[in-house]
């Protein structure tokens, strides 16, 4: 069953717990003039993020669907959208455009380039090119200008069914603590440590997010920059 939760002015959190992997799958619907959804999630819960679209909005008037990478709970379900929604189009990089995105669905995505801008309506996304953050040479996020929020993909990952929302920075002992259990799983290894990993993180920390808007666990609400930061200084530990 699906939980729908306001995180930010106009911004609603999908979530599905799976059991099966003590994990939560969230994608977020932006309501605006032009409605984007962060994330579609896999091919089998298509039916049950379409039944939360629904409940906010027309389905069909979806004008945007962004994603950090190629990978199946980002965009797995992206072509059953298409067939949904006729006017929608896939944001996503400029890699990920000409290497995966336009061949898996047959039609043209607005491939971004660091810094370019697309706006919503009220609402204004800028493209932060982030490659191999979380993982994925041809990663990037949004970051919505006016309430400063991050879709931050797979960034402060929690594994568990929790609440959709925390205000406590000590959530990035939860997220170590979920490493570490992904670490003695068959998904090990799954956060690539690069020489640009901490660079990157640190820029995404000096947009200054009111909302780090995670797929997998509670959003983080508040500093955002501090619990960016935080995570950075995690990784780097834990990769020493």
């Amino acid at each position: 069953m699906h939980k729908i939760d306001e995180i930010a002015p106009d911004v609603f959190r999908i979530s599905t717990f799976l059991r099966d992997f003590d994990l939560q799958f969230a994608q977020f619907l932006v309501r605006d003039e032009e409605p984007l959804l962060f994330h579609t999630g896999m091919n089998a819960l298509f039916p049950v993020v379409h039944k939360a679209v629904s409940e906010l909005i027309d389905p069909e008037t979806l004008r945007w669907i962004g994603f950090s990478h190629f990978e199946a709970d980002e965009c797995g379900s992206l072509p059953q959208w298409q067939k949904v929604a006729p006017d929608v189009t896939a944001v996503c990089s400029l890699v990920g455009k000409m290497v995966s995105v336009d061949d898996f669905t047959g039609s043209e995505a607005n491939g971004m380039n660091d810094g370019d801008v697309i706006e919503t309506g009220k609402y204004r996304f800028r493209f932060v090119r982030t490659p191999h953050v979380p993982h994925c040479w041809e990663a990037g996020m949004l970051f919505e200008e006016n309430n400063r929020t991050l879709f931050s993909s797979d960034v402060l990952h929690q594994n568990g069914d929790s609440d959709a929302v925390t205000e406590d920075s000590g959530v990035v002992g939860i997220c170590k603590d979920t490493l570490e259990a992904m670490q003695e799983s068959p998904l090990a290894d799954y956060l690539p440590y690069t020489k640009k990993t901490d660079g990157i993180l640190r820029s995404l920390a000096a947009l200054e997010p009111k909302t780090v808007a995670t797929m997998h666990g509670a959003v983080y609400s508040g500093d955002g920059a501090k619990v960016i930061n935080d995570y950075a200084d995690m990784l780097r530990d834990f990769n020493a």
